[in-house]
């Protein structure tokens, strides 16, 4: 079995709750459900596209702690609780994902973790 690789935020609920912000297993790097959350606090309350761009941030930051580059990624999911705002949350993914153009969903949910959150996204990345 190959060496598993957990990347953490520091944040107390992934002990808590039993999850890493990202796995690294052989070549693949799996980010989880990653929010706008910055030291226990939501950024950009309000702000769709600024939540999706914190967002993106976050995963670089764990796909490159884990030994990969954000042109690995090969795959994102977007949950967003208001799909009216999808061209906000479109933009800042392709930002980040224009040259690189992942497979990746975009949908709405009722509700996030915290009412003042509006987008998740995870990330799949296979490092070649």
């Amino acid at each position: 079995m190959q060496n598993k690789q957990h990347i953490t935020s520091g944040a107390p609920w992934e002990k808590k709750v039993g999850y890493s912000r990202a796995i690294r297993i052989g070549n693949c790097i799996e980010v989880s459900g990653t929010t706008s959350t910055k030291n226990g606090e939501v950024s950009g309350v309000g702000d769709m596209y600024l939540q999706a761009i914190t967002c993106l941030q976050i995963i670089q930051r764990a796909i490159e702690e884990a030994g990969g580059k954000i042109s690995d990624v090969v795959r994102t999911r977007i949950y967003v609780t208001n799909i009216g705002k999808w061209e906000e949350a479109g933009k800042a993914h392709g930002e980040f994902f224009s040259e690189i153009r992942p497979a990746t969903t975009l949908v709405e949910v009722s509700n996030l973790i915290h009412p003042d959150m509006l987008i998740e996204i995870e990330a799949t990345a296979i490092i070649t």
